[in-house]
């Protein structure tokens, strides 16, 4: 079920104390923000210590949960994962943009978006839903590759689990721009400013074995990074 229109933090533990000024309030940015990124990093407790482990991910903004759903996957056998199960997890997800080069230490910085998930895990076992957020996850990383390719087999399946986050719970904050310097320390004349950073791909590398032309989808992946 997907919500909208509801505030991007919604509750105690999704509104940001610190840094308020650099919140997105607006929930379509994140829906975006989310599309774009790949990778996200899985909070958990494991026993007496927490875990964060990277990972790959989808979101479906139809898919059952509150706010709609917010898919990880991994192997059956991880510990990690037979932990988050029904424990509250905490999905974080970054996109470094640039590195900001400021007049003192106190105001060197990062440009960046990043978006924060809190919800209870929930292992998805209707295999209509499993299947869909396999193939969102092999579409985050190259769009329409996951209708190109065989049907996984049952032990393939059998040996993944997938768990699904609500995304009702989540914040976002972005940076952009230079760096936020002092009066004084612009008068001083120290030279300042930032460094864009951005994602791009080299060209494709087929598989020693692979033969014919690139596929499209890989092709169109690499291209739109290419151009980023």
């Amino acid at each position: 079920m997907t919500t909208n229109a509801a505030p991007l933090s919604p509750t105690d533990r999704t509104t940001v104390q610190r840094g308020k000024h650099r919140v997105v309030d607006d929930r379509e940015q994140l829906h975006g923000f989310l599309a774009e990124a790949l990778v996200a990093h899985v909070g958990v407790v494991v026993g007496d210590h927490p875990v964060v482990l990277p990972c790959a991910y989808a979101v479906d903004l139809a898919g059952p949960d509150e706010g709609g759903s917010l898919y990880v996957h991994g192997s059956v056998a991880s510990v990690w994962l037979r932990h988050a199960v029904g424990s509250t997890v905490c999905v974080t997800v970054t996109e470094l943009d640039g590195l900001v080069a400021a007049r003192s230490a106190f105001n060197h910085s990062m440009n960046y978006r990043s978006a924060v998930v809190i919800g209870r895990a929930r292992l998805v076992e209707d295999e209509a839903e499993r299947a869909r957020a396999l193939d969102l996850v092999v579409d985050q990383m190259v769009p329409g590759r996951a209708a190109t390719l065989r049907t996984s087999t049952r032990k393939e399946l059998a040996a993944t689990a997938v768990l699904a986050v609500p995304l009702h719970e989540a914040s976002m904050k972005a940076r952009a721009g230079g760096p936020g310097d002092e009066p004084e320390d612009v008068a001083a004349g120290t030279w300042a400013g930032h460094v864009p950073l951005r994602r791009v791909a080299d060209p494709v590398v087929p598989a020693p074995e692979a033969t014919g032309p690139v596929p499209a989808d890989v092709a169109a992946r690499a291209a739109a990074l290419a151009a980023r």
